[in-house]
C-alpha cells in the first residue's frame, strides 16, 4: 500500500484536478479528501455516501445564568474575549460594548428584546430581587480552554462537547472515498484530517487496496501537516506566479522538515515559461524531483462541469497528467 499526498502552498493551483485524475489512473485506490475546510473533490468524483458520522472536536463553555452569582471571575480570566457582561439597562451589549437603548419606536413593540428585557427588569425589581451583573459566553469566540470552568466559584459553567462537523465514507467509480466537512467557524481541522486519513488507511488495509490518494489542503498549517505526516511521498502542485513560487518554497521546507520525499508539478506552465523554468531550478536545488508540467487548459473546467476527471476526457492536458502519474508510479515502486 502506497500513500501519495497532493498539496499546494496556495489555493487554485490545480491540486484537486490532479488528485481526481490520479484517483482514476491508480489501481485499486482509496481516495481521501483532506481539505476539510473547503472540500470539493466530491464535485468531480460524485460519491454516493454509505456512512455518515458526527465529528466531535472540542468543547465550549456555556454559562448557566440561573446559577451565576455575577462575580465576574469568568470575565477576568478569559483571554479570548468570549465572556460578555450583560447590560443592566438593556440586557445586551451592542457591537461596541455599550447598552442598547429603547427608542420607543412603533416597530416590533411586542417582539423587541430591549423592551422585553426592560419589562423583566421592572418585574424583578417589584418582586424584590436584587440587581446583579449577568454574564454570557460567546460560542463563536470560545476557544474551549476551560479556564473559566476551572475558576468559576459557583460551578455555574457547563463545558459540553460540541459537534464540529461530519465525516463520510462513500463509494465512487474509482473506489472508496473518505471525506469530511468542517462546520462554519469550527476548529480542530487537523484532528478531523487525521481521522479521515486513519479511516482511509483502515479501508485500504481491510480491502487490500494498492493506493491511498490524499487531496490535501493548501498552505503549511496544521491540517497540511496532518495530511502529509507519514505519507510515502508528497506531490507539490504550483503555478508560475510570484505567489506560487513563494508558497512552493514553504511547502518544500515543510517536506524537508518531516524528511518526506517530494516532487513538484508546475501547472499552467505555459502562462510564464521562464517562471516555470525558475521554479523547477529552485525545486531541484531544494532536493525535490520534477514530476512534470501541465499546460493551461480551459477543458479542465468543462470536465469538472460534467463531473469528470480530466483524464476521462480528450482534453489536451490529459496526456500531460498521465505522464505526471507515470512518473509518480515509477518513483513510488515498492
Amino acid at each position: 500500500m502506497r500513500e501519495l499526498a497532493i498539496i499546494s502552498g496556495k489555493g487554485g493551483t490545480g491540486k484537486t484536478s490532479l488528485a481526481a485524475s490520479f484517483a482514476v489512473l491508480a489501481p485499486r485506490p482509496v481516495v481521501a479528501d483532506c481539505d476539510v475546510d473547503a472540500a470539493d473533490l466530491h464535485l468531480v468524483l460524485a460519491p454516493v455516501v454509505r456512512e455518515r458520522h458526527d465529528f466531535v472536536g472540542g468543547r465550549k463553555a456555556m454559562i448557566r445564568e440561573s446559577d451565576c452569582t455575577g462575580c465576574g471571575v469568568c470575565l477576568s480570566v478569559c483571554r479570548f474575549g468570549a465572556v460578555a457582561r450583560l447590560s443592566r439597562d438593556g440586557g445586551h451589549p451592542d457591537s461596541a460594548g455599550a447598552p442598547l437603548d429603547c427608542r420607543l419606536c412603533d416597530y416590533g413593540k411586542r417582539a423587541c428584546s430591549v423592551r422585553t428585557d426592560s419589562l423583566i427588569k421592572e418585574m424583578e425589581a417589584s418582586a424584590g430581587y436584587s440587581e446583579r451583573d449577568r454574564f454570557q459566553s460567546d460560542p463563536a469566540a470560545c476557544e474551549g480552554c476551560g479556564v473559566c470552568v476551572r475558576f468559576c466559584p459557583a460551578g455555574a459553567i457547563d463545558f459540553p462537547e460540541v459537534r464540529c462537523g461530519e465525516w463520510m465514507v462513500s463509494e465512487t467509480r474509482c473506489g472508496p472515498m473518505v471525506h469530511a466537512r468542517l462546520g462554519i467557524a469550527a476548529e480542530n481541522s487537523g484532528k478531523l484530517v487525521s481521522l479521515v486519513r486513519r479511516e482511509a488507511r483502515r479501508i485500504a488495509k481491510a480491502e487490500g487496496r494498492d493506493w491511498i490518494i490524499v487531496d490535501g489542503p493548501p498552505g503549511i498549517g496544521c491540517p497540511v501537516i496532518a495530511s502529509v505526516t507519514g505519507a510515502d511521498m508528497i506531490l507539490a502542485v504550483t503555478e508560475p506566479t510570484v505567489s506560487g513560487e513563494h508558497d512552493l518554497e514553504r511547502v518544500l521546507s515543510l517536506a524537508r522538515h518531516f524528511q518526506l520525499p517530494s516532487a513538484v508539478c508546475v501547472n499552467k506552465w505555459d502562462l510564464d515559461p521562464a517562471g516555470a523554468d525558475r521554479i523547477e531550478a529552485r525545486a531541484r536545488s531544494s532536493g525535490a524531483r520534477i514530476a512534470g508540467r501541465v499546460r493551461y487548459d480551459p477543458s479542465v473546467s468543462r470536465a469538472q462541469l460534467r463531473e469528470r476527471a480530466v483524464v476521462e476526457t480528450d482534453a489536451p492536458s490529459a496526456g500531460e497528467m498521465r505522464r505526471v502519474w507515470d512518473f509518480i508510479e515509477q518513483e513510488m515502486k515498492p
